[in-house]
């Protein structure tokens, strides 16, 4: 199945480039939610940052299906949701998640 992005690659600009790769849910680069939860994991190898965003709307049955996932580079998934490049520089470990006033506070990594 062909996934449908919300953004055409000509809307996609360049304000978070040079971080490397991250995995994103379809809820976020598909269905156009913003992101709502995102954590920093040990990279899976050079080009990966680590990063790993959801919206947070989704359910676990969801998250077990990797086809809902994909691998972008982290500067598409800024052009999603602006508003999560004031913390790609958070180490390894780091974790966030949006409060019930739409703000990013820290959160705990997944086990």
């Amino acid at each position: 199945m062909d996934k449908r992005f919300k953004l055409l690659p000509e809307q996609i600009h360049a304000i978070a480039e040079g971080r490397g790769s991250c995995i994103a849910s379809d809820m976020i680069t598909v269905d156009g939610n913003r992101v709502g939860w995102m954590y920093r994991e040990e990279p899976d190898n050079p080009i990966d940052s680590g990063w790993r965003f959801f919206s947070g709307l989704e359910s676990q049955d969801y998250a077990d299906d990797s086809s809902k996932f994909a691998i972008y580079d982290v500067n598409t998934i800024a052009n999603y949701d602006p508003e999560i490049v004031s913390y790609l520089d958070a180490p390894v470990g780091s974790a966030f998640e949006r409060d019930p006033n739409g703000e990013f506070v820290e959160a705990e990594q997944p086990n």
